[in-house]
């Protein structure tokens, strides 16, 4: 049957098949293409009598999908995405679209956008957040390429998307490979929120004496507050889940060595090459790094051994602490997150729209929070905002949450826990409001080693001395 179906999917693993069943469950006739035959015809039996075909054959595949065709991707990123580009190009015509909805490094997609835009061939880099479950029921969508491209699937992808007060979270935001960065950047604060999760749940359970069931408690309870959100939300039923494979909760079973995938990397490397801080970042990237060196650690705990201060029933006054400390540093990893959107999108000529961006995220994704309400209100408020730190919609709360956060890390610095992305929010946010940075000395050093020059503050123009 030839030129019958409105969407094709290419990879039907669990991400490819949830999405397409999503899209088929709001009215859409769907084909996918997988090398697996099993997952191809398990597509058909999981559609459930909805119009909905798998198939193996690429030809079959792009001749049953309805002109001009969406074709998306959901396969791992790097030469496995060329691979099924290439094969597509045989049957594919002008006009088709070709969506990458896998987590591409945003420089793969300018070339892939830039090279088949030379065969008249649509591709858009899009960002999907939200996990087998967010793909199946409604994920955030962050699509980029170009605007044309965009209207034809439009419908579809605002059907499938989750909503927020009605509001579909998914808007197209920007030329090239705007998507795939955005989601990037998404991903790094991700790892930001995790890593400071993880610390505070050290604090509080190895100095505040918490148990897994008060750790539970307390992170339901803050989940009904401004913390908000869904890594909050998950982490509260990571703590009541009973290990399936022997006694207790499953917790305290799992080894402390966290793998990655790369996107947190890719956005502490794009920052540095962009000039823009974001220490959070850096900080739950290397701290991912720190805990592969499972071997090396426990020489060290051996060789310098600390001595553990915990105390004895619930810290109320900690838990009130780090609850404030974590509101602090949230609202300061999403600030460095999209001061980087801020300034890619002037360099790389985007044309991001931060509140759109914000509004998106508040639904579906990982990183979705109450936060990004009060985000998005502070961009609607300041359109040409850089920095969310400098928006009023935060100032007496970051006020407030500022003095708390030194008292934690007081706590947590004479106690010898690690606290790197906790202390990283607070320096960048000593540093950023210092009108005054000790920076002359250093380049008064690089121009005395390496005649670097320097600028004045009572001159201007470039200087140097022989000294």
């Amino acid at each position: 049957m030839t030129n019958t179906y409105d969407f094709g999917m290419i990879g039907l693993g669990v991400m490819g098949r949830n999405f397409l069943l999503n899209i088929a469950d709001h009215g859409f006739s769907v084909a996918g293409l997988d090398t697996d035959a099993t997952k191809a015809a398990a597509l058909e039996t999981e559609a459930a009598g909805k119009p909905a075909k798998g198939t193996t054959s690429t030809q079959e595949f792009v001749a049953s999908l309805k002109r001009p065709r969406h074709i998306m991707l959901l396969v791992p990123a790097g030469k496995p995405v060329d691979s099924v580009i290439e094969s597509l190009l045989p049957f594919v015509e002008k006009d088709d679209l070709i969506i990458d909805g896998g987590n591409s490094f945003f420089e793969d997609t300018e070339r892939r956008f830039s090279y088949l835009k030379e065969k008249n061939i649509h591709f858009m880099g899009m960002g999907v957040s939200g996990g087998s479950k967010g793909a199946r029921f409604g994920p955030s969508i962050m699509p980029g390429g170009a605007k044309e491209a965009y209207e034809p699937v439009r419908p579809i992808l605002e059907a499938v998307s989750a909503k927020v007060n009605g509001d579909p979270c998914v808007a197209f935001l920007g030329n090239g490979s705007s998507g795939h960065y955005v989601k990037m950047v998404h991903n790094g604060i991700e790892y930001g929120m995790m890593q400071l999760i993880a610390e505070a749940y050290d604090l509080l359970k190895n100095l505040g004496g918490l148990s897994n069931k008060e750790l539970h408690e307390t992170f339901d309870k803050w989940n009904n507050g401004r913390l908000r959100s869904y890594l909050i939300e998950i982490t509260a039923q990571v703590f009541a889940q009973k290990d399936d494979l022997g006694d207790g909760l499953l917790v305290d079973k799992i080894l402390d060595k966290a793998k990655q995938k790369g996107t947190g990397k890719w956005t502490s490397q794009n920052a540095m090459d962009m000039g823009i801080p974001v220490p959070a970042i850096d900080a739950a990237v290397t701290m991912r790094g720190l805990s592969a060196l499972k071997l090396e650690r426990l020489e060290m705990e051996a060789q310098f051994p600390k001595k553990k201060k915990t105390k004895k029933g619930k810290n109320e006054k900690l838990v009130k602490r780090v609850e404030a400390a974590l509101y602090f540093a949230f609202t300061t990893t999403y600030a460095q997150g999209l001061h980087l959107l801020a300034e890619a999108s002037e360099e790389k000529n985007y044309g991001l729209d931060l509140e759109t961006i914000a509004r998106i995220w508040r639904g579906g994704c990982i990183i979705r929070a109450d936060l990004l309400e009060l985000i998005r209100q502070a961009y609607s408020q300041q359109p040409g905002l850089k920095n969310l730190l400098l928006s009023p919609v935060f100032k007496d709360e970051i006020s407030k949450s500022e003095k708390d956060m030194r008292k934690v890390l007081r706590t947590a610095i004479k106690a010898g826990v690690p606290v790197m992305a906790m202390a990283a929010t607070l320096t960048y946010f000593d540093a950023f409001r210092s009108g005054q940075l000790p920076l002359n000395l250093v380049q008064a050093q690089r121009d005395l080693f390496g005649s670097h020059t320097y600028e004045r503050v009572d001159k201007a123009g470039v200087f140097h001395t022989e000294w």
